[in-house]
């Protein structure tokens, strides 16, 4: 993974990670230097200052959304139902109908700020991965927030397409879980040349009765 943060010394001879003996302050550093969205300048992007679309890979080529926006959006979220970090990704690229997919290297350091807020705390874990759940003091900030809240969602459903249609979504849902069920399997490995061929013909059977309707 590409490193956005460069180690500092600690004046006081301890971890190099410092501010943040467990690596935390490295998340504030990111914000601090990014704001919450890509890398780019300031206003660039669909929800930058100067304009609000963009293409379908928007967000890698400058600042998808203002700064405390994803904030707020995966704290808006993570308040729906507990969710892990892909699950975020996920969840923001369906609501924009697919113009745009937030990177690793956006969420989860936004995730470890509201963490060290206190807004959000792992509930559990499932592998390697930490299912996140609000706090009474996230569900403050979007008690104090829910006009913001309520404007930012209604402007990713019109970069989305003005608010995709119900059919749409489920579409886009059913091809994240199919994406995700091939990669889970395909990071077990140990697949055998009959799984493969099963797996290959249920894929073509699905596109072909999918063509025909």
């Amino acid at each position: 993974m590409r490193h956005f943060f460069s180690h500092r010394r600690d004046p006081r001879g301890s971890d190099p990670r410092w501010p943040g003996q467990d690596g935390r302050g490295e998340a504030r550093r990111f914000h601090r230097d990014f704001g919450d969205g890509e890398r780019g300048g300031r206003g660039s992007g669909p929800f930058g200052r100067h304009g609000h679309h963009g293409g379908r890979h928007g967000g890698r080529g400058g600042r998808f959304f203002e700064s405390g926006d994803l904030r707020l959006v995966l704290l808006r979220l993570i308040a729906e139902r507990p969710r892990h970090g892909y699950e975020l990704m996920e969840e923001i690229e369906t609501r924009l109908g697919g113009a745009y997919r937030p990177s690793p290297g956006t969420i989860y350091p936004t995730l470890t700020l509201l963490e060290e807020l206190g807004q959000i705390a792992v509930s559990a874990t499932e592998g390697a991965k930490k299912l996140y759940a609000v706090t009474p003091e996230g569900e403050r900030v979007l008690a104090e927030q829910k006009a913001e809240a309520d404007a930012l969602f209604a402007r990713m459903d019109a970069a989305g397409g003005e608010a995709p249609a119900a059919g749409k979504l489920q579409i886009l849902r059913a091809m994240h879980n199919l994406k995700l069920a091939l990669r889970l399997r395909l990071g077990r490995g140990n697949l055998s040349e009959e799984q493969l061929r099963r797996i290959v013909e249920a894929i073509d059977a699905t596109a072909t009765r999918i063509e025909r309707e």
